[in-house]
């Protein structure tokens, strides 16, 4: 009996099913543990390495934070005839410029200048590299630099993240140098990053007033750009606002400081602009200084109440201000206690009653039955709030000299951060000061002005005011209202000193040496005319009590034995010394060139504006 085979189809079926899918599958299997196992293999690579690389890791999470700029880097990898690497980077830098308080990584639809470099980087491995295209890589930030007191100089630590790994003994070096606009210069060990301050904001420039402008003083025309004389200024407008305490939402600004940074010369520059000045307002009217930011908020100016105020100061005082600043009254007493007080030199008694959302100063007593307060003079520390009252008060000055004042407070913030290093700390300060300050400053417009606020000296700093009668002129409106016109030949002398940066004279000034002793009984007036003549431009040091405390006139003795260029003359000016009480007694072993012991007839306050208190 003949058996019958399998058909050919029969036969095909039977191949695939027993014989290819089974090897199919024991393939599979054996590459699914392939792959399993290369899996295991690389995650354990990867902890190891995690494991070797931990601290560079913590290092960099330190070094980076915060971040402000953000880099996108391509590499492209040149492999020459031997065993060195050269990678030659190509790196796109990005400035985004931010008009908050906040600084931001995020862009923004502004069109921003950028700028391209070239970094080398040269490795030594002592095998081959590999012919695999290296990745690009993906976009990283980099710390934004904090100043030390090297002026515009920025350092930082980071560590190596991009160093090729060798496989051999070698130890490599790698070194990474970027250039960019602004200049950043890099090693791995230690980069340094240089940056040039950005373009200073535009002026959007006031129009003519309209022919048919109709008000109830005559409307000035435009005075002209006070000449900058060639010198990098960047002005910022610090406004105080008192709205938490009127109640009728309208922001008072009555403090109103126009700080200019030289960056040319690296000296500052104070002008107080008095809250009463009656000047034209673009687009609106004839009107109180301290009201335009409100206005300008109210109506939607262009760029808000600071937008108005920077074209109101340009058309009336030919100032371009930058950059603004606004505080209320609680935000002042925050930075203040934030910085742990400040100590201030009070040179002319004040008195007064409390104020709102002040603290009265311990010093100042517990008032009389009118609960009426008078703070002697003397060095005193304020807290936020007794800073608060010192700044405010008008009760037997005036306006003008609270301007005087409220510079006083900011000199005193000024110093207070630099000596205990918290403006060393700008990062921190930012964060918090951003909290309760209203700023268009961006953190990298603060970060180039540090080096220049670490290398200040108080004879770099100058201080302007308007006088009452010189500079303005009172006036009564159709309302009853009182308001100061200016006074517009005298205020433009006043802006062009402004502007002009102090003479080689001056700073000479700070190498006399002068010690102060208090011939009397009244405490720290030796602190009170070291102070003044330190901001006048001597180093002056208070040297306590005198050999008596019964002295009547105040005595200054030169022992420099100089007849030309000495400064003796401005010492005695600043001090209101007689010259009957004037002794030169040359010590060529010296320890100080000047020596001035106070007389109970020193007076400190020889500022105009400021009554003397009830009693004296």
């Amino acid at each position: 009996m003949s058996v019958k085979k399998p058909s050919r189809l029969r036969r095909f079926f039977g191949f695939i099913a027993f014989r290819l899918i089974p090897l199919l599958l024991i393939v599979g299997i054996v590459w699914s543990g392939y792959r399993v196992a290369e899996a295991v293999v690389r995650r354990v690579g990867e902890q190891v390495e995690h494991g070797q690389r931990g601290s560079a890791y913590a290092q960099t999470v330190t070094a980076i934070g915060p971040t402000i700029t953000t880099r996108t880097a391509t590499t492209t990898p040149t492999l020459p005839p031997s065993n060195t690497a050269t990678m030659t980077s190509t790196l796109t830098a990005t400035l985004t410029p931010s008009q908050t308080s906040t600084p931001t990584n995020a862009p923004t639809e502004t069109p921003l200048p950028t700028s391209t470099s070239t970094a080398t980087n040269t490795d030594a491995p002592t095998t081959a590299p590999s012919d695999t295209p290296a990745p690009t890589e993906t976009p990283f930030s980099i710390a934004q630099a904090f100043a030390t007191n090297t002026p515009r100089g920025f350092s930082i630590t980071l560590p190596p993240t991009n160093t090729v790994a060798p496989t051999g003994t070698a130890t490599p070096s790698p070194t990474y140098t970027v250039t960019l606009a602004p200049t950043v210069a890099a090693t791995t060990a230690a980069p340094a990053i240089s940056e040039t301050p950005r373009p200073l904001p535009t002026l959007l420039f006031p129009g003519d007033p309209d022919p048919n402008a109709v008000a109830v003083t005559a409307i000035p025309t435009a005075v002209t750009a006070v000449d900058r004389q060639g010198y990098d200024l960047v002005n910022i407008l610090l406004l105080g606002a008192d709205d938490e305490v009127t109640g009728d939402n309208i922001a008072r600004t009555d403090t109103m400081i126009v700080l200019s940074i030289n960056r040319t010369t690296g000296t500052v520059a104070m002008l107080s602009l008095p809250r009463d000045l009656f000047v034209w307002f673009p687009g609106w009217t004839m009107q109180r200084l301290n009201l335009g930011y409100t206005h300008g908020e109210q109506v939607g100016w262009t760029d808000g109440g600071f937008g108005l105020m920077r074209q109101t100061i340009f058309y009336n005082f030919g100032i371009n201000v930058h950059y603004y600043a606004i505080i209320n009254l609680s935000g002042f007493t925050q930075i203040v206690d934030a910085v742990g007080g400040v100590d201030v030199t009070v040179d002319c008694a004040i008195q007064d009653y409390a104020i709102v959302g002040a603290a009265v100063p311990v010093a100042a007593g517990e008032g009389d039955v009118d609960a009426l307060y008078t703070l002697p003079v003397g060095f005193y520390h304020f807290s936020g709030g007794e800073a608060l009252w010192y700044a405010r008060s008008r009760g037997n000055s005036s306006d003008f000299d609270r301007g005087r004042r409220q510079q006083q407070i900011l000199r005193a913030i000024w110093r207070q951060t630099r000596s205990t290093g918290q403006l060393a700390s700008l990062p921190d300060l930012w964060t918090q000061a951003t909290q309760i300050v209203r700023t268009n400053l961006s953190f990298e417009d603060m970060l180039t002005l540090v080096p220049i606020a670490l290398n200040l000296n108080t004879g770099n700093i100058e201080h302007f005011t308007f006088a009452r009668l010189y500079h303005t002129t009172p006036w009564t409106t159709p309302d009853g209202s009182n308001v100061q016109l200016p006074n517009y030949d005298a205020v433009r002398e006043l802006m062009t000193d402004f502007y002009t940066p102090p003479t080689e004279s001056q700073v000479i000034l700070e190498g006399a040496q002068v010690a102060v002793y208090n011939g009397t009984v009244n405490a720290d007036w030796d602190r009170v005319a070291a102070e003044r003549l330190g901001w006048g431009g001597f180093s002056a040091v208070a040297s306590g009590a005198a050999d008596s405390a019964d002295y009547a006139n105040t005595v200054l003795i030169d022992h420099t034995g100089q007849t030309k260029g000495s400064s003796l003359q401005e010492i005695a000016r600043l001090l209101n010394v007689l010259p009957e009480n004037i002794l030169l007694e040359p010590d060529p072993n010296r320890d100080s060139d000047f020596e001035v012991i106070l007389g109970s007839n020193y007076s400190s306050c020889t500022f105009g504006g400021v009554l003397p208190v009830e009693g004296e």
